[in-house]
């Protein structure tokens, strides 16, 4: 049942049998584990990499959605929670960003440990701001997807698969407006947040309040773009990434 759950929710798409660390990726809202094929690519064999496959999408697109962040988090954590053979990080972009927070905590209010918990494009959990793009019109779920710039305009203009990503799309957007935080710990681990200038739903400095959540060190890596800034500066991650898990020069991207 465990391992049936685990092929469900984890994506392999390398293998590293001899890796040194564990980085689980987490999808943003309308997202799928697919986006995280170049991080796997890229850091194989030196990190595994996991790229969760949340359930209402691709080849789980039968399964129900979860429609709250702690659903989502409470499920990739209770998996996670066996998984001490090697140190492990978290990334996550946008809604991804909330449940990798949410997953960190869980697992280190159970004893475990996060090593580094890398947040993209998205503000402090403790900056709340009123948003409803989930209560909209089609149409008006659309133009968010357009003014963030997340889907391939071309796409948007399929009927099918705009009938096929809309239910995804509204259902995260549920889940991401309807969050809201519950102070506690600061987290043990360290966070690393990674951010558009021109983000029209993370200022730079909502994304800087991410250091009041961690007792442990803050960096913010700023970078030219808007909300999906990571595809234009994926090499850049990519070369932070390794350097911060693996010894460095050990990694080539």
């Amino acid at each position: 049942m465990v391992a049936h759950a685990e092929d469900a929710w984890f994506r392999r798409f390398h293998a590293a049998p001899e890796a040194r660390e564990r980085l689980v990726c987490l999808p943003h809202a309308g997202g799928s584990a697919s986006f995280y094929f170049p991080v796997s690519r890229a850091l194989a064999p030196d990190v595994e990499v996991l790229a969760v496959q949340y359930p209402g999408r691709q080849d789980r697109r039968h399964e129900p959605f979860l429609t709250t962040i702690d659903a989502m988090a409470d499920a990739v954590a209770e998996l996670l929670g066996d998984k001490t053979d090697r140190p492990l990080a978290l990334f996550g972009h946008s809604m991804g960003a909330m449940v990798a927070y949410e997953v960190a905590r869980r697992l280190e209010s159970a004893g475990g440990s996060v090593d580094t918990l890398f947040v993209s494009g998205r503000r402090a959990p403790s900056r709340q701001r009123d948003e409803s793009v989930h209560t909209r019109t089609d149409e008006g779920v659309l133009d968010e997807l357009r003014r963030l710039s997340g889907t391939e305009m071309d796409l948007l203009g399929d009927e099918d698969v705009v009938r096929m990503i809309l239910p995804v799309v509204r259902n995260d957007y549920r889940a991401v407006e309807t969050y809201r935080h519950v102070p506690g710990t600061p987290l043990a681990a360290p966070v690393v947040a990674f951010t558009g200038t021109d983000d029209p739903v993370a200022s730079v400095a909502e994304v800087r309040s991410w250091a009041d959540h961690t007792a442990a060190g803050f960096e913010l890596v700023t970078l030219q773009g808007g909300h999906f800034f990571l595809t234009r500066h994926q090499d850049v991650i990519l070369r932070y990434l390794a350097d911060r898990l693996v010894d460095k020069g050990r990694v080539h991207v």
